[in-house]
Parts: structure tokens; C-alpha cells; sequence
């Protein structure tokens, strides 16, 4: 962790974390009632921070272990003042379980989670389908959960699994990926990702009855 990352996270969490580890109210953090979004695992917070800043009317949850990411997205959530994000330090699984209100989400992101690739580490993966229980635990019917890696075997591994749950659709259709979506931010990761010539696979799937939606 960077000095400056250390002094982020000292002088901001109190302003932009949820403190303590029990349930959250986040009507009472917010201060409002718009539809809500949640990035799991935002890294250093790119993808995060132009959410933020490019849909003021929509507010936003980011869930992390990793402190110098939090602090750094911590210093660019203060230098532009925004009010529309809040931070969670800690283990996603346990956040989705036992912190979030049922059905408080209209959007779930998971961008570029850890591939695992070699075989005997596939069972660490996070998207398995104890997690996407707890996704959808706290979406709202319609919500739609997006995905993103780079890595091929993920991808196949992600739309397998995440076909197999009831109560999903595919928005692309059965068997297939999204194209990317363009409201999905490009991250300093895919940007070198693209430079190495990765290929990235984007996946979209809705939550439960979709007529509101």
C-alpha cells in the first residue's frame, strides 16, 4: 500500500465505508431510495469510479479485501466528491449472506474474478453455485447479473454453471455470450488484456420474473 492509498483509507473510510459487520441500511447510508448496483471485487476501483461518475441517478455498493485498491478508489471518490458509492471491506461471500438485505440490488457486476486456471484450483472459483444463490438472494426480480473474463475456460465454466440454476435467463439466449455490453467501462486491466491480445467473453443473465423490467 502506497502512502497515498494509506492516507485515503485513515482519512475517507468513516465518509464512504460502511463501518461494523453486521446487516446494512442502506437507505440510511445512502440518504435516498434510487435503484442500487453492487461490483464484486472492483480491484483498484476503475470500473467502479465511471459508474459513479457517469450515473449520478443510480447509487452504487463495492465490495473488496484488497486495501490498497480501496484506499486508491477512496482518493479519487473524495478528490471528485461523489456521493452516490459506499465501500465494504471483506470476504463477498459473507457480505451476500448475512450483510445485504434480500432483494436490495438491481444489478450485480463481476468483472475479471480470479480464473483459477490450473485444474486441481477450479473449486475455488467464485462463481459456483452456492454464489449465485446468494446473488440471487439479494436481487430484485428482473435484476440482471453481468460477467466478464478473459480467460476461456472461465467463460465456458461461467455460462455452464450459471445455466444450470432455475430461475435465471440468458439475455443473450441459451448457449451464448453478450457482446460487450457499451455502457460496460474498460479497465486499465482489459486495456492491457486487449494489448496482449486477449479476447474478452461477457456474459448477462436476468434474475427471476422479468415483465417489470
Amino acid at each position: 500500500m502506497t502512502r497515498a492509498q494509506r492516507r485515503s483509507l485513515e482519512k475517507y473510510w468513516e465518509i464512504y465505508g460502511i463501518l461494523g459487520e453486521g446487516p446494512v441500511d442502506i437507505d440510511g447510508s445512502f440518504g435516498r431510495q434510487v435503484p442500487r448496483f453492487l461490483e464484486i471485487g472492483f480491484g483498484m476501483g476503475g470500473a467502479l469510479l465511471a459508474m459513479v461518475e457517469g450515473r449520478p441517478e443510480h447509487d452504487f455498493l463495492g465490495v473488496d479485501v484488497f486495501e490498497p485498491g480501496i484506499g486508491h478508489l477512496l482518493g479519487q471518490v473524495a478528490k471528485s466528491q461523489l456521493n452516490n458509492i459506499r465501500l465494504l471491506r471483506g470476504d463477498a461471500v459473507d457480505v451476500l449472506k448475512a450483510r445485504l438485505p434480500e432483494a436490495c440490488l438491481d444489478g450485480v457486476y463481476l468483472y475479471f474474478p480470479d480464473p483459477w486456471p490450473k485444474k486441481r484450483h477450479h473449486k475455488r472459483r467464485l462463481l459456483q453455485p452456492p454464489f449465485i444463490s446468494l446473488v440471487a438472494r439479494c436481487l430484485r426480480p428482473g435484476a440482471g447479473f453481468l460477467m466478464a473474463t478473459d480467460w476461456e475456460d472461465y467463460a465456458h465454466h461461467m455460462l455452464q454453471v450459471m445455466e444450470a440454476q432455475s430461475g435465471w435467463e440468458n439475455q443473450a439466449g441459451s448457449g451464448n455470450f453478450l457482446p460487450r455490453p457499451a455502457d460496460r467501462p474498460l479497465t486499465k486491466f482489459e486495456r492491457r488484456g486487449q494489448r496482449l491480445g486477449h479476447q474478452v467473453w461477457d456474459l448477462g443473465f436476468r434474475w427471476g420474473p422479468h415483465e417489470t423490467v
